[in-house]
């Protein structure tokens, strides 16, 4: 299972851009970006869109990806964590239906 990272980093090197260039792209400096790619930082969503459309990745698979990523990474030493996302998953499907709806 990969990061978001990870995607990142084998998408760009598939495609043959340099690191300063999709760090350019993003207005990012290029250690941020690097950082980014090893998991140490993270990515905000105004850069997950931009990276999908330069690395030519589905929009919304890498946003699912850092949506994941971000959950993963706040839970992932918590003993109930597997619990928790049982829980914080029927009450999406409760507020969706009882709080959200358009």
């Amino acid at each position: 299972m990969e990061t978001v990272g990870q995607i990142i980093r084998a998408k760009r090197e598939d495609l043959g851009l340099l690191l300063r260039h999709v760090a350019s792209h993003l207005d990012i400096d290029q250690a941020i970006l690097s950082k980014i790619e090893r998991n140490e930082r993270k990515a905000s969503k105004e850069n997950i869109v931009k990276l999908a459309e330069i690395l030519k990745l589905d929009h919304e698979d890498l946003y699912i990806q850092f949506m994941s990523d971000k959950i993963a990474y706040e839970i992932v030493n918590e003993e109930c964590a597997s619990k928790v996302l049982k829980v914080a998953e029927e009450k999406v499907k409760y507020l969706k239906n009882n709080y959200l709806k358009s």
